[in-house]
């Protein structure tokens, strides 16, 4: 008698990442151009030497807090596309839906943009001159494309190297500036950025807190790794608290560093302050080499968000919220298919976005979805009281409640900075849904298939 044939598990992603690739992927997402820009605002607010180092040292410790839910829901649902997985779980497939949505739209978005400034970056150092900041951008997108497409080995590969390579860069800047010698008392204080002129006082120091907490933002990039990291149960969790602990001592030293070289008095204001010091310390090479980092951690991060952004459209198909076909995994582990997506889109965004327009809307995109986190950490907790956790946050459910409570008040400040972007995020935000509620049956049928 004849067995029944059995229908083969379709392809799936590679488990071949380890704990320092997950640790890359934190830190890599992590530091960007923002801890360039950020001591110059934080000066403003905050004149006291040993009063920056403590709110920059708070800023970590409030980013530990704000990763407790996310580490416990992540681990117990040690599934690819992060925030999307998780909420999934927590809430059924629409809000799983409309928060994978908002972290795709989100890493997209931010893609174009990074791609964008690593293209004005190339042109500053004189390289290029005869091509657009545009067509850098995609050059710089089609080439991490590629990497993403050979496979997990390749990408995961690439990032760790460019994590490394980023902070080696930074604490080389660090022992530059930390050997140089003061500027004088006597030198001018930095040119202010427009948009400060005028914040002082209250508004200022508020603007320094904020400045800092978006400075760590990025620590929640393992979980999106999850079906390819080794041990995820224990290596999510290393890698997020440890990278935002390797994180924290590379922004102190930082600090450390430029105020070593400059007053706080000397950057208030200042629209590069770690730029300014370098200039102090390296003369006129000190814009080469600040651009120079800066072209490095612009492609390590491009680099993160495609193969983030790929994770979140392959489970969110797998699970039949999307359609099927973006599911398909290459032998190489590549979800190639995925890939080309995410690429597409940034190329689009890349050639004809208003860059202004998308740094305006997309911050309560990421936002929402680490707030939707904190809220399906409670729901799971309460629902699913069972559920192993390899690692459970202290003290719930009040420091999920907080953490919701933090992202819930960054929603209110962002929109109420900008209303009319905050009116076109939301716009953009739900403008899928309808497509959704419409071929959703169709979609989990299909994948029910597969």
């Amino acid at each position: 008698m004849s067995q029944p044939a059995t229908r083969p598990d379709p392809p799936q992603l590679l488990r071949v990442l380890g704990l320092v690739f997950g640790l890359s992927v934190v830190v890599g997402g992590v530091i960007g151009s923002g801890i360039m820009r950020a001591p110059g605002v934080v000066a403003l607010g905050i004149k006291s030497e040993p009063l920056i180092l403590i709110a920059w040292l708070l800023g970590g410790g409030a980013a530990m807090l704000a990763a407790m839910p996310l580490v416990e829901a992540g681990a117990s649902v040690p599934r690819a596309g992060g925030t999307y997985a998780i909420a999934e779980r927590a809430f059924g497939p629409l809000v799983g839906f409309f928060t994978g949505w908002l972290s795709w739209l989100q890493y997209t978005a931010s893609n174009a943009f990074i791609s964008v400034v690593f293209g004005e970056y190339v042109h500053r150092l004189g390289l290029l001159q005869g091509l657009s900041t545009a067509a850098i951008a995609c050059a710089l997108i089609l080439v991490v494309a590629v990497i993403n497409w050979l496979g997990t080995r390749a990408s995961g590969a690439s990032q760790s190297i460019a994590s490394a390579s980023k902070g080696a860069a930074f604490l080389f800047l660090v022992v530059v500036l930390m050997v140089s010698p003061r500027a004088p008392t006597t030198i001018a204080q930095v040119a202010a950025h427009p948009l400060l002129v005028g914040t002082a006082g209250v508004a200022a120091v508020v603007m320094a807190i904020r400045v800092i907490y978006q400075t760590y933002a990025g620590w929640d990039a393992a979980i999106y790794f999850s079906e390819e990291v080794e041990r995820p149960d224990r290596n999510v969790v290393r890698a997020t608290f440890w990278g935002i602990g390797l994180v924290t001592v590379l922004y102190l030293l930082v600090n450390v560093a430029v105020m070593h070289v400059l007053s706080p008095a000397a950057i208030a204001g200042s629209a590069l302050a770690v730029g300014d010091a370098a200039k102090v310390s390296l003369g006129a090479a000190g814009n080469t080499v600040i651009t120079a980092i800066g072209l490095l951690s612009l492609a390590a991060i491009v680099n993160l968000q495609i193969m983030a952004a790929s994770r979140i459209t392959w489970r969110m198909a797998r699970d039949g919220v999307l359609p099927p076909w973006l599911a398909a995994v290459a032998s190489s582990g590549a979800p190639r298919r995925s890939v080309a997506l995410v690429t597409a889109a940034s190329l689009i965004f890349a050639v004809i976005g208003n860059y202004e327009a998308i740094v305006k809307i997309y911050s309560p995109w990421s936002i929402g979805a680490i707030l939707m986190v904190c809220l399906a950490a409670i729901k799971l907790r309460v629902g699913e009281p069972d559920l192993p956790r390899p690692w459970k946050m202290p003290l719930f459910p009040w420091i999920a409640i907080g953490a919701a409570l933090v992202q819930a008040a960054l929603i209110a400040v962002v929109v109420a900075d900008n209303p009319m972007g905050g009116l076109l995020s939301a716009f953009v935000a739900v403008a899928p849904l309808p497509i959704y509620l419409l071929f959703a049956k169709t979609w989990r049928r299909q994948a029910g298939a597969l």
